[in-house]
């Protein structure tokens, strides 16, 4: 939740500014309200990220208005763009707190507002909250700050979509089969780069094309050539050190750069998001790229398919290395966290709002609608009535209310798929394939120096990939310089604190 952040079917509506959305009706539930009257609902207001795919929520939404009448509250919802955090921050400072909040996790915020009591344990409230207590206690019970629980913390950590994608079509035309090790991915690279595979007589292909963090799509390789664990690594005498002091990286870092001396890798790559990425796959520039897949099997080949017909997606794990090791990504450490403030009028109603949005009745509830009304069963089937799901904001060809997906949940945590999707066999196959290529971390939390620290140690780390990558500097010696800047620059406080951790795991 590669952090990637989420497959990005279905969140908020993004917003230029933080304003509220909408202000749902009222329900008839006799719930206690704000000032004691058993007859009016308790409002609650839901600070959240939205996400740039989803339609904007309307004021009279029937989704809305069930979660209204289900709960007894009145939802108001404010929502900021997608990742713009910053807004959210602003927001709670101004002491203007919403009684349910979203912010990134880890992060310095949510760090100080726990400190500083803006957001409440919700220990006491985990008896009316069991799919949130279980989760908590099946495999996020490291997240808890001195035995509490500051709200729901959405990490997927078990499960992954992020593999190798490449041109099936080129690869047939070609006479070759997917690499399966470093020695034929170089070979397979090198044929795409050189052997005109779509045959339009240019000498314009590449091996491989990646995405910013320039780092992350080719991690891989590092994974191949021994790096044991997907967060950091252990000398001789067991203490812990930054990956790239580990004896793989250097290996991996001479590999790279053989891709890259050869021009087997598209050279643009360090500059490209991932929509700029994908078009370079689209438009033959390159016959392989790190991908999330899942339910994006279908839209990747679909709109390869629209620049050539012919085109088709492959998708596989990452190569092995010489001693048969290989992985993809490391377990996540980090995602998103729901909280309740302490300005929370009823913080048993937004302990329930949130249990809700987890709960199997909640998922159905966004996920499909109002039986009847967005959709009818015929036995096993569901029949999507797209004409009423369009009226509360339902993205189209069966998929969900901007309310699915984005603060608590993804549709890859749940295997989530409509039954509309036309390639859910090949997509539901993707997660099974990229999850057997997790890496274990050494350490299961993120520490504090790591998020005070982690932007600048990372910007010295990119850049000096880049210098070993080019190089303007040799391996040997970029690495040893990397290993003093990167700490002196907050390193050493970083490794103090995981060291302590990792003594204690043991």
């Amino acid at each position: 939740m590669k952090f990637y952040r989420k497959s990005t079917m279905s969140g908020l509506v993004a917003a230029a500014m933080i304003v509220p959305m909408l202000a749902a009706c009222g329900s008839s539930s006799t719930s206690e309200g704000d000032n004691g009257n058993k007859d009016e609902p308790t409002k609650l207001v839901f600070m959240t990220t939205g996400d740039v795919a989803a339609a904007g929520v309307k004021p009279d939404d029937r989704i809305i208005a069930e979660i209204n009448k289900t709960l007894g509250i009145d939802l108001v919802l404010k929502v900021v763009p997608e990742n713009a955090y910053d807004k959210i921050n602003v927001a709670m400072a101004t002491g203007d707190l919403p009684d349910v909040v979203t912010i990134n996790y880890p992060s310095n915020s949510l760090s100080q507002w726990i400190k500083e009591g803006l957001v409440l344990p919700i220990n006491d409230y985990l008896g009316s909250m069991p799919t949130v207590k279980q989760k908590l206690e099946s495999n996020l019970s490291w997240t808890a700050v001195n035995g509490k629980y500051y709200g729901y913390p959405f990490i997927e950590n078990e499960k992954s979509n992020y593999m190798l994608a490449y041109r099936a079509d080129w690869l047939d035309a070609l006479g070759l089969k997917p690499p399966t090790n470093l020695d034929e991915l170089y070979n397979t690279m090198k044929a795409i780069t050189t052997q005109d595979p779509d045959k339009n007589g240019k000498n314009d292909t590449y091996g491989f094309t990646s995405r910013k963090p320039v780092t992350a799509g080719l991690d891989f390789v590092f994974y191949a050539n021994g790096m044991p664990y997907g967060d950091w690594a252990l000398d001789e005498s067991k203490n812990v050190i930054p990956k790239f002091e580990h004896p793989s990286f250097q290996k991996g870092m001479a590999y790279i750069k053989k891709l890259w001396d050869e021009k087997l890798i598209e050279p643009e790559f360090m500059l490209n998001d991932i929509p700029m990425k994908e078009q370079k796959f689209y438009q033959g520039k390159a016959g392989m790229m790190d991908a999330n897949l899942f339910r994006h099997v279908n839209r990747i080949e679909t709109s390869l398919q629209k620049v050539n017909p012919q085109g088709k997606l492959g998708y596989m794990g990452p190569p092995a290395g010489p001693d048969g090791k290989a992985g993809m990504a490391g377990v996540q450490k980090s995602g998103l966290f729901t909280a309740i403030t302490k300005n929370a009028k009823n913080p048993e109603k937004a302990a329930k709002f949130i249990e809700f949005m987890l709960s199997a009745k909640g998922r159905e509830l966004l996920q499909l609608g109002i039986e009847n009304v967005h959709y009818t069963k015929q036995g096993d089937k569901i029949v999507y009535n797209e004409e009423e799901r369009a009226k509360d904001s339902f993205a189209s060809s069966g998929w969900s209310h901007p309310l699915a997906w984005g603060s608590v949940m993804w549709p890859l945590t749940q295997n989530y798929l409509p039954q509309t999707e036309p390639q859910a066999e090949r997509a539901k196959d993707s997660v099974s394939v990229a999850s057997k290529y997790l890496v274990t971390n050494l350490v299961n939390v993120t520490t504090e120096a790591e998020t005070e620290f982690g932007g600048v140690v990372g910007e010295i780390y990119t850049q000096y990939f880049m210098n070993m990558l080019t190089g303007k500097i040799d391996i040997e010696k970029g690495t040893a310089e990397l290993s003093k800047k990167w700490r002196e620059q907050g390193g050493n406080k970083i490794l103090e604190e995981v060291s302590k951790v990792y003594k204690t795991q043991k």
